[in-house]
Parts: structure tokens; C-alpha cells; sequence
């Protein structure tokens, strides 16, 4: 069973840095496309990144592109999104997602960003 489990959300002020971490398991995690997807009050999702784990191509959205980071660990199953010079536009749930774009990917529970002074 695919498991993707995020931390390391919290309150941040504008400006401010976070590091998300994504512990994913129950599947060949060094050989998977891996996505940051999130979701603001009242909107849909929105896909902002991904990577490729098993050539470390990465992928950004225009609204993170030179703010936000993507890298895979393959050795410890995690993925993680450094996030710099945050916004308060970046305020969401953000999820690590297996498989985005397709019918069956599968996201992980979420974990919430807030950035506000």
C-alpha cells in the first residue's frame, strides 16, 4: 500500500523559510515521479513542483519558480520541498503526491503553511 506521510508545516513569517518532508513507503520510491501539490482556502489544487527520483530532473510552477526547491533522498524513501522567501499567497495544505497528473496518484494527508506577521 502506497503511504506518503508530510511534515514540517507550521506558521511562518513573510519572508521566511521551511523545509517540508514527505516520508513516502510501499513502492519503488528511487524510481518515481514525485510532486508538491497545494491547496489555499477556498481554492483547488495546485500542482507547484516535481521531480523525477531516479534522474533528479526537476519541474516548478511559475508562482516557486527561484523560491521553492524539490529534492528525493532515495536512500531514506523521503522527499522534501525547501521553501525560501515565503509569501503569504504560499498559505496552504501542501501535499506530496505519487503519480500527479495521472487518475490513480495518490497524496498524502497534508500538512498546513501559514505565512503571516
Amino acid at each position: 500500500e502506497v503511504q506518503l506521510v508530510e511534515s514540517g508545516g507550521g506558521l511562518v513569517q513573510p519572508g521566511g523559510s521551511l523545509r517540508l518532508s514527505c516520508a513516502a513507503s510501499g513502492f519503488p520510491f528511487s524510481s518515481s515521479t514525485m510532486s508538491w501539490v497545494r491547496q489555499a482556502p477556498g481554492k483547488g489544487l495546485e500542482w507547484i513542483s516535481s521531480i523525477h527520483t531516479y534522474i533528479s530532473n526537476q519541474y516548478y510552477a511559475e508562482s516557486v519558480k527561484g523560491r521553492f526547491t524539490i529534492s528525493a533522498d532515495n536512500a531514506k524513501n523521503t522527499l522534501y520541498l525547501q521553501m525560501n522567501s515565503l509569501k503569504s499567497e504560499d498559505t496552504a495544505v501542501y501535499y506530496c503526491a505519487k503519480d500527479w497528473g495521472y487518475s490513480d496518484y495518490v497524496r498524502g494527508q497534508g500538512t498546513q503553511v501559514t505565512v503571516s506577521s
